[in-house]
């Protein structure tokens, strides 16, 4: 009888572990042994915890205790926006990636559930997708970028555009030798959001591996947008590096001379200029992105895009998504249209954007890192901030 007791109480103490354990689910620490334990949650978190522990009571009888414990699942709301994560990656890019997931599942989209569209100019991996599938809430779509997106139109002298990478790879430039960035900046400029996966969606979130989120988002960014009219959303904004865009701003103006008609009156233009109307560099970066699909659709868009495109500043200099992005808000929107997401915690390294005060209890990054107050040089976001509303 004391060997039963012994085993009842062995077995009482691994029922209080396991339940310790679903207790515990829910505690959002960054520490890594925690991160594991939540990856693993995600993976299941629809389905049954089940516990089965097996002991000897006596020598002649086998006695099966059974602890079943229903983990519940966040429903989604009943009111969402028509919208997706989409997120240009590539298989090598899977560990930063499940980080990052890791992080937006628990800051945000387990309560939401919204779908996920991977883009990669090469198959993604069975392991890949397994992994990826596993520990996301919402559904995934694969996608495989066209060959025509990622490589180089008929007008690109191809000659001409080697000459400048290894130009710019002798000077140091920040990407300057690398081909695949060139055709990364150019497919996210006026590519993404063409892929066949996009068209049945009207907002994106773009998301990129290894960066992270330090807040818990406690309402919808998607429906933020929609319901009151917003088009553009970013957290950092930045100067661009003059050496990989030296004639972009010109091409832009020759761009607007061109096509007034598409210009509104009402726009962002002093975003993007000093008060000699010079070019400032400044520009949303676009690594974070919530925006309109609509808006990157649109005629002037596209024609901006294509005018572009046809200059050969992807290739014959660097010119970024980021710039390209932001030269277009500046022009066919207003400031009403764009939204500083000031309350998102998010960190691209090496740059922060960080709540401030009360906001910043929900976040475990400090606000003094926030590249507005750490590099206020650097950044235009306060320019931003400052901007008058347009008289409408």
């Amino acid at each position: 009888m004391a060997r039963a007791y012994d085993l009842r109480s062995i077995l009482f103490v691994l029922v209080a572990f396991v339940g310790a354990v679903v207790v515990l689910r829910d505690l959002r620490y960054d520490f890594a042994f925690v991160g594991d334990m939540r990856a693993a949650e995600l993976s299941r978190r629809t389905q049954e915890v089940t516990a089965t522990m097996t002991s000897t009571v006596m020598q002649t009888e086998m006695t099966m205790v059974t602890e079943t414990i229903q983990v519940a699942s966040d429903p989604a709301p009943a009111e969402k926006a028509n919208a997706a994560f989409v997120v240009l990656t590539r298989n090598k890019d899977l560990k930063d990636l499940r980080e990052t997931l890791i992080q937006l599942e628990d800051r945000f989209n387990r309560h939401y559930k919204y779908p996920y569209v991977f883009l990669n100019n090469e198959p993604f991996s069975d392991e890949f997708k397994e992994k990826i599938q596993g520990m996301v809430s919402g559904e995934c779509q694969f996608g495989l970028i066209p060959e025509e997106h990622w490589s180089y139109p008929e007008y690109i002298d191809q000659t001409r555009a080697a000459e400048a990478r290894k130009d710019m790879q002798d000077r140091k430039v920040i990407y300057g030798g690398s081909e695949s960035y060139r055709h990364m900046c150019r497919y996210e400029s006026g590519f993404f959001f063409r892929h066949p996966l996009m068209d049945q969606y009207k907002w994106y979130w773009r998301v990129e591996p290894g960066v992270k989120f330090g807040c818990e988002i406690d309402y919808d960014p998607f429906l933020f947008m929609e319901r009151n009219n917003k088009k553009y959303g970013f957290t950092i904004s930045i100067k661009e590096v003059i050496e990989t865009i030296p004639t972009l701003w010109n091409t832009t103006m020759d761009f607007m001379n061109k096509h007034k008609e598409m210009i509104p009156a009402a726009n962002l233009m002093d975003f993007v200029t000093d008060k000699n109307g010079e070019y400032n560099r400044c520009h949303f970066w676009s690594n974070f992105e919530i925006g309109s699909l609509d808006f990157l659709r649109s005629d002037q868009y596209m024609a901006y895009f294509d005018h572009l495109d046809r200059a050969g500043g992807f290739f014959y200099e660097r010119w970024g998504d980021a710039p390209v992005h932001s030269l277009g808000v500046s022009m066919f929107l207003n400031k009403n249209e764009v939204h500083w997401f000031e309350d998102i915690g998010y960190y691209h390294g090496p740059l922060w954007n960080c709540p401030k005060g009360e906001a910043n209890k929900k976040c475990w990054c400090s606000e003094e890192e926030s590249i507005e107050i750490k590099n206020p040089a650097w950044s235009c976001t306060l320019n931003f901030k400052d901007l008058p509303a347009p008289k409408l």
